[in-house]
Order: C-alpha cells, then structure tokens, then sequence
C-alpha cells in the first residue's frame, strides 16, 4: 500500500462525522455532547421522536443518526428503512424494548447498533466507532455485490448478442466479439451498449 493511500484511508477514519441525535432528555444530550469532546463525532442537531425524521435527515444531512426511544414506531422504521435505500448512514438506536422481532425489524429497517437501555455517555464513542465500522464494512460488500450483478447482466447480454450475430451473419464466436469490439472502440460505446443495441435490431425483424 502506498503513503498516499494509508494518508487517505487515515482522513477518512479521522474526519468529523456530525451527528443528529434523536433523545427528549436536554440533559443527557448535553452528557453525551461533553463525552465527545476530543473525538471525531460531534452532535450538530438535536430533535425530539416527535418530529419527521426524513425532514430532519434531508435538511441537516448528518454522518450518523443516534436515536434514544422507549419503542421505534412503525413511522420510524419506515423512515429508517427509506433513508437506508436512498440516503444510506450508520445508524445507533437506543431503546428499552427488548423484543426479538422489534430488534430484528430495526435491524431490516438499516439500524446500525441496537442498544437496550439509555444511552450512557461513557459507552456512546466505542459504540458509535462499532456501528460507523460495520456500516462502511457493510456498504463495501453491498457496492462489491452490485458490481458482481451489473458484471454478471453485462456478460450475458453480450452473449446474447454474440449469438445473435452468429446466427444472422453466419460467423464463428470470435468474429462475431471481433466485429462488436471495434464498433464499440469506432464509436467510443462500452461493450454491453453495444451488445444492447444489436439485440434491439437483430430482435425487430
């Protein structure tokens, strides 16, 4: 690995990650906000459950969501599992429900760490440093496996296309990558494009 390359990954791991802390307790908000002094994590906003927590997300756009709740309403989850599909972050929820399936809802929904009880200001930085790790770890593996999808579609595309070269201008298989190879290098297209566009036409007639 280069030096260039360990700097990198070492500002990323050291930037500043706002925080949107969902809690009722001022108090304890203000507990929390002093445990992370000196850290990377800074409590930019903070909102009661009451309010809409895609309205919040979209205005403050923070790094990381921390909720404390007594029970994440069907609303919550439903927001959590949107802003997990359109607007993926690490997200902390703090509850005193203890329920298996509550738990595993939460989880579905793109919930990070799922905490039993308050939060405790002492505990809150390795929490938080947990769930921002396995959110990257997670959205690594996810990015990797949308790749693997999108290569998988490409190659069977254009042998579909290959095939059907094949069959209309009765050449071999590498004649038939030959020709679609160089009208994707003449006209500055990606392959798959290439192979698309031949299955539109060769399918039409």
């Amino acid at each position: 690995m280069s030096p260039s390359s360990t700097t990198s990954k070492a500002n990323v791991s050291n930037a500043e990650l706002c925080i949107l802390l969902i809690d009722e307790n001022v108090q304890r908000a203000e507990s929390i906000s002093s445990a992370l002094n000196n850290s990377r994590y800074r409590i930019s906003h903070l909102a009661s459950s009451g309010v809409s927590l895609l309205k919040q997300v979209n205005d403050i756009q923070p790094d990381i969501i921390v909720m404390d709740i007594e029970s994440p309403s069907r609303d919550i989850l439903e927001s959590l599992q949107a802003i997990s599909l359109f607007n993926p972050k690490p997200v902390v929820m703090f509850s005193s429900q203890q329920d298996t399936n509550m738990i595993n809802q939460s989880i579905e929904s793109g919930v990070s760490a799922y905490v039993v009880g308050d939060i405790d200001p002492v505990r809150v930085k390795p929490i938080l440093d947990a769930a921002v790790a396995r959110f990257r770890e997670f959205q690594k593996l996810k990015n990797e496996l949308t790749d693997t999808k999108q290569q998988l579609a490409s190659r069977k595309t254009i042998d579909q296309a290959k095939r059907l070269l094949m069959k209309k201008k009765n050449i071999s298989e590498d004649e038939a990558f030959s020709a679609m190879r160089k009208t994707a290098m003449d006209t500055g297209q990606k392959l798959d494009d290439v192979a698309k566009t031949l299955i539109s036409l060769l399918t039409s007639f």
